[in-house]
């Protein structure tokens, strides 16, 4: 039997261990502010991280790709509005303006939103974290806030799995996809599987067909898909001059056409990150500040 002279002994060594357990234990995230931003990014942890500042490219100087800018933004705003709206798959040539056309419809669906309107919401979710979407999905879906959640370069090789917790989401399983939530994805792939992928289930599976059709078929899980192609010359110079005409740089004309092939082929290729990346270089010699 336990003497009172070591159980005085004993109880302020417990207290210590009782509260230094308490101190390593993980603590409960707190519930996040929706009201902190209109943009969040899902952080590793599994919670939203408010964005105060989104770098984002004005719609305006999106030149090039008309079709895919008034499809994505008329399916935004039926969908800010309450209406049906699909996933959509914004898949093609690199540096056309994929991501930046997610961020900028998203900016001018809340511009032109009725007054007294909640702001819709845009969330980023890494290509890493894609296994907990059925997760960020569950949460958001009580909130009163229609949502954006937007994955930037989605694809996937072999020997990777998580393309079914994003099939699983967008199919919404026994409950349904949220009603407020709608899910925009880029990639550089039209079916988000590289072709090795696809051909190794192929010649490995007992029913080939069906595997492959697995695999084939998460890209239909988007209603939308919207391709992006490699700009012309034409192009290019289009929007080399409406970022000229943005920025106010003073430049002569032709001086900055010639410059700008000259760019676009030391890079290899014409695009809007291209033309951007090019407008940089011209703002930083002619010292002049862009903004």
């Amino acid at each position: 039997m336990t003497s009172p002279t070591t159980l005085d002994t004993l109880l302020p060594l417990l207290e210590r261990i009782a509260t230094a357990l308490e101190r390593a234990a993980p603590r409960e995230p707190a519930a996040p502010d929706l009201t902190a931003a209109d943009a969040f990014l899902w952080g590793p942890e599994r919670r939203l991280i408010p964005v105060p500042r989104v770098n984002r490219v004005e719609m305006g100087l999106l030149t090039g790709i008309d079709r895919a800018r008034d499809t994505l933004a008329e399916n935004t705003e039926r969908f800010a509005r309450g209406l049906p709206a699909n996933n959509a798959l914004l898949w093609g040539a690199r540096g056309m303006g994929k991501s930046s056309l997610v961020k900028a419809v998203h900016a001018e669906t809340n511009a032109k939103r009725p007054e007294g309107a909640l702001p819709m919401k845009l969330v980023e979710i890494h290509r890493e974290d894609i296994e907990a979407l059925p997760d960020l999905m569950a949460r958001l879906r009580a909130d009163p806030h229609r949502w954006i959640v937007f994955c930037d370069d989605l694809s996937f090789d072999a020997d990777d799995t998580s393309y079914k917790s994003l099939k699983t989401a967008l199919d919404g399983g026994i409950e349904g996809r949220p009603e407020n939530v709608l899910f925009y994805a880029t990639s550089n792939r039209r079916h988000l599987l590289a072709r090795e992928m696809v051909e190794n289930e192929r010649s490995t599976a007992i029913n080939p067909g069906e595997a492959v059709e697995e695999k084939v078929s998460l890209s239909d899980r988007f209603g939308l898909w919207l391709g992006f192609h490699k700009c012309s010359q034409d192009e290019y110079l289009a929007m080399i001059r409406a970022y000229v005409e943005r920025y106010g740089l003073t430049a002569e004309p032709e001086r900055v056409r010639a410059e700008a092939l000259e760019w676009a082929v030391t890079r290899g290729s014409r695009s809007g990150r291209t033309a951007f990346q090019f407008i940089q270089d011209l703002a930083g010699r002619l010292g002049q500040r862009l903004g």
